[in-house]
Formats: structure tokens, sequence, C-alpha cells
């Protein structure tokens, strides 16, 4: 899931978003820091943060609720990740098997 914070935090953010998107239902205490990619596309490319966090319960199965964003949910083992996949996540999902809290992505 991914999404924009509307005058809101980020983790009331990712629990609005895995509502809108999944149909899931996170408490914000189940809700953990796990990762930060700062990335632009390109050189001309307005530069973004992405927060990313790991929820240790919800309530629900996910759900395609945006079928023009998402075409299906499933686990996948960080070895296998498919294909295509958002770089900024195949990144993310790195560093958190890593241990590392912060990656940088197309930067010169």
């Amino acid at each position: 899931m991914a999404g924009h914070c509307e005058r809101e935090s980020a983790v009331a953010c990712l629990v609005r978003e895995a509502a809108e998107e999944a149909g899931l239902v996170i408490d914000p205490a189940d809700v953990e820091f796990a990762h930060a990619v700062h990335l632009t596309d390109t050189p001309q490319a307005q530069p973004r943060l992405q927060l990313v966090f790991r929820a240790r319960r919800w309530q629900g199965t996910p759900e395609v609720l945006e079928p023009d964003r998402c075409v299906g949910w499933a686990w996948w083992h960080p070895d296998d990740l498919p294909e295509p996949i958002v770089p900024y996540a195949r990144a993310a999902i790195g560093s958190i098997r890593a241990g590392v809290p912060y990656s940088e992505l197309g930067w010169e």
C-alpha cells in the first residue's frame, strides 16, 4: 500500500490507506517504523520520502478495493519477489532484511 498523507500523521495515513485500499483494519498501536527510502525518479522529479511501517496485527483479509491501481494481493518470500515491483519497495525490503533503517534511490 502507498498513499499521500492528508493533513494527518504518517501512522494515521497508513491506517486510512490500509482500509481504503485493502479493507484492513489496523490499530495504530500495532504499527512500528521499519524503513525510510529517500528517492527521486529522475534528476528533474520532485524528491519523495517513502516511510515503510510494519503492522504486527490487523483485522480482515486483504481485498482489491482499487482495481485500477492494484491487480491483487499476495504474500511473497523476499527472495522471490514478483516482477514488476515498485523499485522503492524492493529497495526497502532488501534494506529491512539487512537491518538498515534508511536508504536512497535514484540519486546520482
